[in-house]
């Protein structure tokens, strides 16, 4: 069983930045690949970005790439989605999300994938 806790978001501007954080209850959260989805008022939830086991391998949505980065501390079961030039496209809910995956599933952009969810933070950006 694994609970998710994210926080950081908020208001930005377009070309600023943020930091969000995601806290992982669990002892094997070292084991889980974690995602990062979004959901946009009348929109689906999309994916954004995630990352394996071991932190080395990462898949982002075409759209972030360059300007997301996905990590994650393991010491401090913790997962981060750095954003920095923000675009008010990118204003969502955004949601972490943990998969119980081998070592090389890290390529996983389905929610159907993931079986734990946050409860989800909000960021806007403004133009």
């Amino acid at each position: 069983q694994v609970q998710l806790v994210e926080s950081g978001g908020g208001l930005v501007q377009a070309g600023g930045s943020l930091r969000l954080s995601c806290a992982a209850s669990g002892r094997t959260f070292s084991r889980y690949t974690m995602g990062w989805f979004r959901q946009a008022p009348g929109k689906e939830r999309e994916f954004v970005a995630a990352i394996g086991w071991s932190g080395r391998n990462t898949y982002y949505k075409d759209s972030v790439k360059g300007r997301f980065t996905i990590s994650r501390d393991s010491a401090k079961n913790t997962v981060y989605l750095q954003m920095n030039s923000l675009k008010p496209e990118d204003t969502a809910i955004y949601y972490c999300a943990a998969a119980m995956a081998s070592y090389s599933d890290y390529r996983l952009s389905s929610p159907n994938e993931y079986g734990y969810w946050g409860q989800g933070t909000q960021v806007t950006v403004s133009s």
